[in-house]
């Protein structure tokens, strides 16, 4: 009985590689949102205020970290989790594989939501005359929040390594 249960619940983490599927759409999903904003912009650019342009800019970067964020997730979840990924001979390999360990991987998901809210947060300030002040205030206290998060995992962590 104890076998049974014991493969049944090693067996479930199957369950998990649709979800990770599922983080290829949303990758692709970001990716036609990416494009449909420099379509957008493009026509335009000529006719933009510098401010309006760097704010389409840090909206199109803070995409490309979600998106950067997605595939690490994804991947290193995948093979954390699920199973090894069998990358063909000859074919590129990225030099992260297989060498992000659960632990290693939650630090570079908070250090990559700091990033994301760092950018979210200087598109704010570059908007600051039309956004109440107090509105500006819970942006930064949700974005420290997010540092000292990330600094006190990574602290975490860097005790229980030694």
């Amino acid at each position: 009985m104890e076998r049974l249960i014991e493969n049944t619940m090693y067996a479930a983490r199957w369950l998990l590689a649709p979800i990770y599927l599922g983080l290829s759409l949303a990758l692709l999903a970001l990716a036609l949102k990416f494009f449909q904003e420099i379509f957008h912009v493009l026509p335009h650019v000529f006719e933009l205020a510098e401010a309006e342009l760097i704010l389409v800019l840090l909206s199109m970067i803070d995409m490309a970290l979600v998106g950067g964020l997605l595939v690490m997730v994804m991947i290193s979840g995948y093979e954390n989790f699920v199973s090894q990924l069998d990358i063909d001979e000859g074919k590129e390999k990225l030099e992260w594989l297989g060498k992000m360990d659960s632990g290693s991987l939650k630090l570079k998901v908070a250090a990559s939501i700091v990033a994301i809210s760092s950018i979210h947060l200087l598109r704010m300030f570059m908007d600051a005359q039309k956004i109440p002040n107090d509105k500006l205030l819970w942006y930064v206290v949700i974005h420290m929040t997010f540092v000292v998060s990330a600094f006190a995992m990574a602290y975490v962590d860097k005790l229980t390594k030694h």
